[in-house]
């Protein structure tokens, strides 16, 4: 009988052990079990880089990033040793600061994760050889544009930061609707594809200025070879204060090839205009257009010389 109660007590006293360890198990979870929910640690490490950094982290809570393996870790290295440096030494120690970073190291902390589809070709591209990061244009914790997370509102401010020249042409009379919100360079550029010239997204100029200029693709009866062979031949994309964005005025655009044709060959200078003394039909109004309106190339049986 004293066995049999001995027993009986020592099993009491046990199961009353666990019923008192499980509060305490659901309260402080063990450290193997927080490590395994990848959410639940990246939402620690924002919450400990918050408390110095509000307003870098207030940036980046809400997008993709905020959500990514390790958080704030994953791009910027010891977060845990860097916080235990500050504080005791209050020198950085082992963390990584963008602003301190060459940019090829910073666009390559980019890469380890965006390294698919346009990325793929970064290196081969002029932004890399130019010393142009990743950080140049995006900015993780402080963008302001809708889409990309871009430094500025609108895309072309970011591309104009570098390409001034660019900027000063679109300004001019005759441009293609960037100013309007329209286009914008990335229509016809790729800043993050290198396989081609002038980082297009097409094989060529012609060909990208054809993928919305399919009226003059053709093929024509009557063949333009400059037309066909490169539309900057003839027109500026960027801007230009001459009309349909040509490189110049008529007639002396055309001149620049055609002088030695069944007209005369005398370039029309001031003496053939309208303020000089022998003026030349072929100058006024839209000058070799008068005649001459299928530029591109004709489709017409009787219009060899890309008439009507």
């Amino acid at each position: 009988m004293d066995r049999l109660l001995g027993f009986t007590v020592a099993a009491l006293a046990a199961t009353l052990g666990v019923l008192g360890a499980e509060p305490r198990a659901a309260q402080a979870p063990p450290p193997a079990a927080a490590a395994a929910d990848p959410h639940a640690a990246a939402a620690a490490a924002l919450e400990l880089c918050a408390s110095c950094h509000p307003a870098p982290v207030a940036g980046l809570t809400g997008t993709h990033h905020a959500g990514v393996d390790r958080s704030c870790a994953r791009c910027h290295g010891d977060v845990a040793g860097h916080v235990k440096s500050v504080t005791e030494t209050g020198d950085p120690g082992p963390i990584v600061s963008f602003k301190r970073l060459e940019p090829r190291a910073a666009s390559a902390v980019c890469l380890e994760c965006h390294d698919k589809g346009r990325q793929a070709l970064w290196h081969s591209g002029v932004h890399h050889r130019r010393g142009v990061s990743c950080a140049s244009c995006h900015s993780v914790h402080a963008f302001k544009s809708a889409d990309a997370q871009l430094k500025t509102m609108r895309e072309p401010e970011t591309c104009y930061q570098c390409h001034g020249p660019i900027r000063a042409r679109s300004l001019r009379s005759s441009h293609h609707p960037v100013r309007e919100g329209l286009m914008s360079c990335s229509s016809c550029h790729d800043p993050h594809d290198g396989a081609r010239p002038r980082m297009l997204k097409a094989e060529s100029v012609t060909e990208q200025c054809l993928g919305c200029h399919t009226e003059k693709r053709g093929p024509f009866l009557w063949e333009h070879p400059p037309a066909r062979e490169n539309c900057l031949h003839c027109h500026d994309p960027h801007g230009s204060n001459h009309d349909r964005l040509l490189v110049a005025k008529q007639p002396y655009l055309c001149q620049r090839c055609h002088l030695n044709t069944r007209h005369p060959g005398t370039l029309y200078d001031l003496r053939n205009t309208l303020a000089g003394p022998a003026v030349s039909n072929r100058v006024v109004e839209h000058a070799c257009r008068n005649c001459h309106q299928n530029v591109h190339g004709g489709n017409a049986p009787s219009g060899p010389y890309l008439g009507r």
